[in-house]
């Protein structure tokens, strides 16, 4: 009897956030998060209610541009060490984008372990901007290279970290982000104030300072004075920006 052959397995990127505008010219890639080492499937709770809300909100913000918005599902639910999986799979989705929609700006929006996928994957030529929320980022050891940065020349760089985070510690955001900033002078960082891992107490703040990001990464809008400031600023100053509360609750819609 024949052995049947394993599928193999791939990545998705899943139907667009919102109505898909009719002419595309510019694309959001949102990476959820995922685990340090698991050869297993991803669970579809993976990409998370938060991951999703925030997709929605870029896409109603940029729907007059014609932005679409898309979750990428991944192959596995580990990064798994040196397979980097979970950015091999950003920087697959990104070249979909391209066989897609051609030649149209793309901006990688990762959370927790996304957020890292979206910082390795941000050397792709079609991304011009990378935000990193909560980026999962591993302990610094000598003996092991450090988190590249120099992919990240050219492009418009945000992480957003909460300063009471307990699973990613936040002080690693901040080097990865000293060290970017050297080669890059287009990188900021924003500090959320007592807040954790997942940034609930402040979502709105965060999900507005990402569409202000966003909007004016890949359309040119202006940005708000506090992400002028945050990318103008010479370190540490612009990389320990405080999100302030109510942050986005006077910005045009």
């Amino acid at each position: 009897m024949a052995q049947q052959a394993t599928p193999v397995r791939t990545a998705r990127l899943g139907r667009a956030l919102g109505p898909e505008p009719t002419a595309v010219s510019g694309v959001v890639l949102l990476l959820p998060g995922g685990e340090e080492s698991s050869g297993r499937r991803p669970s579809p709770l993976m990409a998370n209610a938060s991951v999703r809300a925030l997709g929605r909100r870029l896409a109603r913000a940029g729907r007059e541009d014609g932005l679409a918005t898309h979750v990428v599902h991944y192959r596995y639910r580990g990064w798994n060490g040196a397979e980097a999986h979970l950015a091999r799979d950003a920087d697959w989705a990104t070249e979909e984008v391209v066989r897609r929609y051609g030649d149209v700006a793309v901006c990688l929006a990762g959370v927790d372990m996304g957020a890292r996928a979206a910082l390795h994957a941000g050397g792709h030529e079609a991304v011009n901007s990378v935000l990193a929320i909560a980026p999962w980022l591993p302990e610094e050891d000598v003996a092991a290279p450090p988190e590249p940065v120099k992919q990240l020349a050219g492009r418009r760089v945000l992480m957003v970290h909460g300063t009471n985070d307990a699973r990613t510690d936040p002080e690693l955001s901040f080097r990865l982000a000293a060290r970017a900033k050297k080669a890059n002078r287009d990188v900021c960082r924003f500090e959320v104030h007592s807040d954790g891992h997942a940034l609930r107490q402040h979502r709105d703040e965060v999900h507005a300072l990402a569409e202000d990001f966003v909007m004016g990464s890949l359309f040119g809008r202006a940005f708000s004075r506090p992400v002028e400031d945050a990318l103008a600023a010479p370190p540490p100053l612009g990389l320990r920006m405080p999100l302030a509360a109510g942050f986005g609750r006077s910005l045009r819609r």
